[in-house]
């Protein structure tokens, strides 16, 4: 049975071994959260966002998977930072796989992985935001 060989372009490859923007930011730096993927299959993904002025100041992600998961992953913080919140929730998929130069058909799906999580953590910052409206109208 042939599964066909995967190619990766340069710039993937580049993303793959030197990922931008990885790691975590600490509790007191992250405004929003988001954890989506499923860790059965090996695709999961970790992402915080500092936000400020409504703008997202700094993303960290923690993503565990394929080259181009983690590539895309990548790539998506990229295109996310400095972006106001509403800029920023107009990122698509396909705008990863563009920035990235392509992306094998096979793992179109990895660059999901990212944008899922970044909508995640903006509604994560929305609900804290809320609720910190909340409890600042209680008081």
């Amino acid at each position: 049975m042939n599964f066909g060989t995967l190619f990766y372009n340069d710039l993937v490859i580049d993303h793959f071994r030197d990922p931008r923007n990885v790691g975590e930011l600490s509790p007191e730096e992250t405004s929003g959260y988001g954890l989506v993927g499923d860790p059965d299959c090996g695709d999961q993904m970790k992402l915080w966002l500092h936000i400020r002025e409504g703008k997202i100041f700094s993303i960290r992600f923690k993503s565990y998977g394929c080259p181009g998961a983690i590539a895309t992953s990548s790539m998506l913080t990229i295109l996310a930072e400095g972006k106001s919140i509403e800029d920023a929730l107009l990122i698509s998929d396909d705008d990863v796989v563009e920035a990235l130069e392509g992306i094998p058909e096979r793992k179109k799906h990895c660059s999901l992985l990212g944008v899922r999580a970044l909508h995640a953590a903006i509604e994560d910052w929305r609900r804290r935001k809320n609720l910190a409206g909340e409890a600042s109208a209680l008081s």
